[in-house]
Order: structure tokens, then C-alpha cells, then sequence
């Protein structure tokens, strides 16, 4: 990857400049059998449609505060790289009436409700379905995000020292998320096509590293599975075969 990025869009960046047609997210769901695999050009496309979404529709500026309150799962990888395109602070399972906008799975629609900003809900149904009724009180991202642009520029430049990611305690700046990533791709041994397989979970540090940054950062995909432990051990070396495993993070 390019030594002078600063920020996750811009690994992106150098991902798609590099070989948009390879694999950069493959997502599988143990518990309703999904699988889904997103190249890096439309992994790219989705975080750019998401980006518009919430630069324009949400009117999101950089410095605002987003709740993530979604679990390991693709969207929640685009969300990411959208907020980092913005400028906006991804904060990971944080408290929605902290923030200025909430984005929420199903199970949390409760909670984000504290949230006086700007509301979104993801189905996290099966090819990005939406609600069958959409929450009151929420915009539908799957209505929502299909008619966005599929090139993004920001309305001001992203400062790589300013905060982008807040999870478990911690609080990083695009630039030492980055440094971060870099580091934990030469801990696992992650290099230019490296196919990771985690089942870590979104809200530490250790399973967004593994579960996007480091991948990222280094070259590689990630094969990321949700509820891994309802899949037996069988079920996993076949994975780990058929998806070409190189590294795992369980």
C-alpha cells in the first residue's frame, strides 16, 4: 500500500488504484447461512453512496459524532470507511445521546432512540434487504443509500490528525489508526494478498483491526464471519479451503 496515507479512505484509496477487481470483504452469517463478497471496487462503491448519504442527506460535517451500534458485518465495514471519508468520528457501540447521529442494527433501535440527531437503521437482512416496515422515527439506509452518487468528494479535506475512531476506551486519529493497522498486519503476518479469516467481534479495537483495518492496510481481504462458533470444525476447514485462508484471527 501507499506509505503516505494517512487515513482508512485513503488505503481505500490505494486499494482500488491498485486492483479493484480482487476480493477486499467476504462476509459470512453462521446463523442464517449468508454469504456475501464484496470487491474492492464495490466495497468502494458502497462506502461512496454511504459517504454522500451522510455528507449530504445527514448533513454530517467533520468532528461529528456518529453511534455505531451495528455488529461485525459488511455494512459495518462501509460505515466505517464512510465516516473516515467525511471525517466523521465512528464511535463504536457509543452512547447515542452523546452523539449527532446514530446508525443502528435491529437490536438496538431502542437504544439509539436517545439519539437527538439524525437516525438510520440497517435490516441487516440478507443483500442488504430493507425493514419490511421501516422503524418510525428512522430513515431505512437500504431505501436510502441506492440513489446516492457513486463518487465521493468531501466538502472539506480530511485532517488525518484529527479524531476518527472511538472503540472500547480508546480514541484514535485517522493517522494513528492507520499506524495501528500497520502494526497489527505485521503481528498477524498479513502481506499483499493475504485472505484473513476472524470471527472477531466490532466492538474492540482487536476485531476491527483484524476484521478491516489490518487487511486493508497491508494489501490483503478479510474473510469476516459472524456467530462463527455455531460453525463446527469441519464447517471451518472447509471455509478456510474453499476461501483460500491464508491467516486467522478467531
Amino acid at each position: 500500500m501507499n506509505s503516505s496515507d494517512r487515513t482508512p479512505a485513503d488505503l481505500l484509496r490505494s486499494a482500488l488504484a491498485a486492483d479493484p477487481a480482487r476480493p477486499l470483504v467476504t462476509f459470512y452469517d453462521d446463523a442464517t447461512g449468508e454469504r456475501v463478497e464484496l470487491s474492492v471496487a464495490t466495497f468502494a462503491n458502497w462506502v461512496a453512496k454511504t459517504a454522500n448519504l451522510l455528507q449530504g442527506d445527514l448533513a454530517a460535517e467533520p468532528g461529528d459524532r456518529l453511534a455505531l451500534l451495528l455488529p461485525a458485518h459488511w455494512q459495518s465495514a462501509v460505515w466505517l470507511l464512510a465516516c473516515s471519508s467525511v471525517g466523521v468520528v465512528a464511535d463504536v457501540q457509543g452512547d447515542p445521546a452523546a452523539a449527532d447521529l446514530v446508525v443502528t442494527g435491529p437490536d438496538t433501535l431502542e437504544r439509539a432512540r436517545a439519539c437527538r440527531g439524525e437516525r438510520v437503521a440497517l435490516a441487516l437482512r440478507p443483500l442488504g434487504g430493507r425493514f419490511p416496515q421501516a422503524p418510525e422515527g428512522f430513515a431505512d439506509y437500504a431505501v436510502e443509500v441506492p440513489s446516492q452518487g457513486d463518487r465521493f468528494a468531501p466538502f472539506a479535506p480530511v485532517d488525518p490528525d484529527a479524531p476518527a475512531l472511538a472503540v472500547g476506551g480508546i480514541e484514535l486519529t485517522g493517522a494513528q489508526l492507520v499506524a495501528r493497522a500497520r502494526e497489527d498486519a505485521g503481528a498477524l503476518d498479513l502481506v499483499p494478498g493475504s485472505r484473513l479469516l476472524t470471527g472477531r467481534t466490532y466492538d474492540t479495537w482487536e476485531g476491527l483491526s483484524a476484521g478491516l483495518f489490518a487487511p486493508l492496510a497491508a494489501g490483503g481481504s478479510v474473510v469476516l464471519c459472524r456467530h462463527l462458533g455455531q460453525l463446527d470444525a469441519e464447517g471451518l476447514a472447509k471455509r478456510t479451503e474453499s476461501e483460500r485462508v491464508t491467516n486467522t484471527a478467531v
